[in-house]
């Protein structure tokens, strides 16, 4: 694929579109964060001398070219503006997950090589002091809040604010030296770097560069007709691809504004009050958004609840027609027009989606019926297919294409092919230039024409084009009796309870498939509390018979919908037992994107996987937990087993024997 050059003239970095925006739209707003309750705003204007500033004061502190500068923190205005000073400076700005633990911090910093942190709180800079004692070499830390850290030493810790105020009074002599940096930015110079989640092992560091960024971003742009007058909230990890694409990539290209909520706990509100018209967000966002919809209607009256239920069973023929395009006669538009005022329209408000005009989730598969819903209410909700390696974008839904079981055609400029063992390979002008210090990992997942081997398994349609994604190729398997296994299908079928939070499939080179459920406590516990029933812990109520209950009438009723499908029935889940806690990111389950660790898994609990397939109705179990101060402990129980029905399919029938 030949490399796309920039017109003669164009922007070739994000520092460049940063001075492009503050001239062109100098007066509109670029950042707004809420603090204290209040909304600030930035202009583009503004934007460029906080950000000018930032880079002249990270010189002044000795900043080389080439430093890689880490990022650790909540969605910040100043936090963004860091990264962006970093590039402009000649640095590598590396933001990390701010939930992320000292080890998981301190393998980043070392692996980069950080000389510089930027730090949002006394939390985040409590781990990169812990984090010291194994990198030696970070020199400067700085911080954005100050509360707590007043009696800290201070001869390598700073306010960023300071720092700030160093730069505006260095201003004459470091700004000839800022201004050349910024002009040795071309577009093949490193933008950003951001590590991978680590499913399979440690992190890597996968290189952007500018052309990367901005041409994934110009793209993906087009594609959906974005505007410098869209909206988007700043709510993800400021370390996930997708959040640097959004809030950097996309926001710099077009010139909309970006809101950062004041915290997670007042998100909803923030939302609401925002009311973007470009949303994204990863199924889980959207199932948990589902799940406080079903809880607050199951409280609600009999008159409420039933006029909710007509209304939704009306909207999901009607709705997904009118976005698409498609021909609706007068009687549905009327009857959807009611019923927009009565209850969709509230209860997109409540939402915060009321504005929406671009609505994207990806990270995982959402179930089709989640999907369905939000599409029922109008909200133009889309899937796209993407990796850190692609700058995101490898697939989108265009508008009146819209699918619950596809992920789209390819992006602008993107090239997708199949593989022999079913692998998906794309190519792009967004893909990386290469894995930091891993030439061996570079070399296994980029070939010499640039062909990327995505590890999912999936399809092109030939009528559509639109690509299908069947699972991770390394989890697709076979069952011993030569179907197909491709657990992730049947995950996400369980997931679209409200009462499940999370599912891990089994059943490679096994008989039949079995399943780990873990509950979803805001709905469960919701429920217990309606039914007068008391419960003193997690582990609780996932062991109470009325939960172990209504969990099998969901496996049994997805072992119904799989069987549907000839080329999966042999997924259906034959048993199935309740966990007794949480799967943890902490406790190195999952990763730091909610992605299931399967091989962690099924290492830490293989008596469990052993005990569903060898007839056992209960099993006794102990198993290592971390607290969140980091302490070790052990929780024990007894878990039941249950069997759950299956589906005769061509005879067989997909039970445990």
């Amino acid at each position: 694929m030949a490399e796309i050059q920039p017109p003669a003239g164009a922007p070739q970095s994000v520092p460049a579109l940063l001075r492009r925006n503050a001239a062109q739209f100098g007066s509109y707003p670029a950042y707004r964060e809420k603090e204290f309750g209040i909304w600030q705003s930035w202009t583009w204007s503004q934007t460029l001398a906080e950000i000018e500033a930032l880079a002249l004061g990270l010189l002044a502190l000795g900043l080389e070219r080439g430093d890689y500068v880490a990022v650790i923190g909540r969605n910040r205005p100043a936090l963004y503006w860091s990264m962006v000073a970093a590039q402009m400076a000649g640095g590598v700005p590396v933001p990390l997950y701010q939930d992320a633990v000292s080890e998981e911090m301190s393998y980043v910093l070392d692996h980069c090589g950080a000389r510089f942190v930027i730090a949002g709180d006394q939390e985040q800079v409590d781990k990169v002091i812990d984090a010291q004692e194994k990198v030696p070499g970070i020199d400067h830390i700085l911080y954005l809040d100050p509360r707590g850290l007043r009696k800290y030493d201070h001869s390598k810790l700073h306010a960023l604010a300071d720092i700030q105020a160093e730069g505006r009074a260095a201003h004459d002599r470091l700004y000839g030296e800022l201004t050349a940096r910024e002009a040795e930015l071309t577009y093949d110079s490193t933008c950003v770097m951001l590590y991978t989640s680590g499913t399979t092992g440690k992190p890597k560091g996968v290189v952007l560069s500018n052309r990367n960024i901005i041409e994934a971003s110009k793209s993906s742009s087009e594609f959906d007709n974005l505007r410098r007058d869209d909206e988007v909230l700043a709510y993800l990890p400021m370390a996930w691809v997708g959040d640097f694409i959004f809030s950097i990539g996309q926001a710099y290209w077009t010139g909309f504004c970006v809101n950062c909520p004041e915290s997670a706990d007042t998100m909803m509100t923030d939302l609401r009050e925002i009311g973007p018209t470009y949303f994204f967000a990863p199924p889980r966002v959207f199932e948990n958004l589902l799940t406080s919809v079903m809880i607050r209607m199951e409280d609600a009256g009999k008159l409420k609840k039933k006029l909710f239920d007509r209304a939704m069973a009306r909207a999901k023929e009607t709705g997904p027609k009118i976005l698409d395009g498609k021909p609706v006669s007068t009687s549905e538009r009327l009857a959807y027009a009611w019923d927009n005022l009565m209850v969709i329209g509230p209860l997109k408000n409540t939402l915060g989606m009321s504005r929406v005009r671009v609505g994207y989730t990806a990270g995982e598969a959402i179930g089709p019926e989640i999907f369905d819903f939000y599409r029922a209410l109008g909200i133009n909700l889309k899937q796209l297919y993407g990796q850190t390696e692609a700058s995101v974008f490898i697939t989108q839904q265009p508008d009146s294409e819209v699918r619950p079981d596809t992920v789209g055609v390819p992006s602008p400029g993107v090239e997708l092919k199949i593989g022999e063992n079913g692998e998906v390979f794309y190519r792009s002008p967004g893909t990386f230039v290469e894995y930091y210090k891993n030439p061996e990992s570079t070399a296994d997942t980029k070939d010499p024409e640039g062909w990327v081997a995505t590890g999912d398994a999936g399809f092109i349609e030939e009528d559509t084009g639109h690509l299908r994604i069947l699972d991770r190729a390394k989890d697709v398997g076979k069952t011993a009796g030569g179907g197909l296994f491709a657990p992730k299908y049947v995950e996400n079928k369980l997931k679209f309870y409200p009462d499940i939070l999370e599912a891990v499939v089994f059943g490679n080179e096994r008989e039949f498939c079995t399943a780990f459920i873990n509950i979803d406590l805001t709905a469960v516990g919701n429920w217990a509390e309606r039914n007068n029933i008391s419960y003193g812990s997690y582990q609780e109520l996932a062991g109470h018979p009325q939960v172990l209950a209504s969990i099998q009438s969901h496996v049994e009723a997805v072992n119904r919908s799989v069987a549907e499908d000839p080329m999966l029935a042999h997924c259906q889940v034959a048993r199935f037992l309740v966990l007794h806690k949480e799967l943890d990111a902490d406790d190195g389950e999952m990763t730091r994107t909610r992605k299931v660790r399967r091989r962690i898994i099924e290492e830490k609990y293989a008596d469990l996987i052993e005990a569903l397939y060898d007839g056992s109705t209960s099993k006794y179990t102990e198993t290592e937990v971390t607290y969140e101060d980091g302490r070790k402990g052990k929780i024990s129980a007894t878990l039941e087993i249950r069997d759950a029905a299956t589906v005769e399919v061509a005879g067989e029938r997909m039970a445990a024997e």
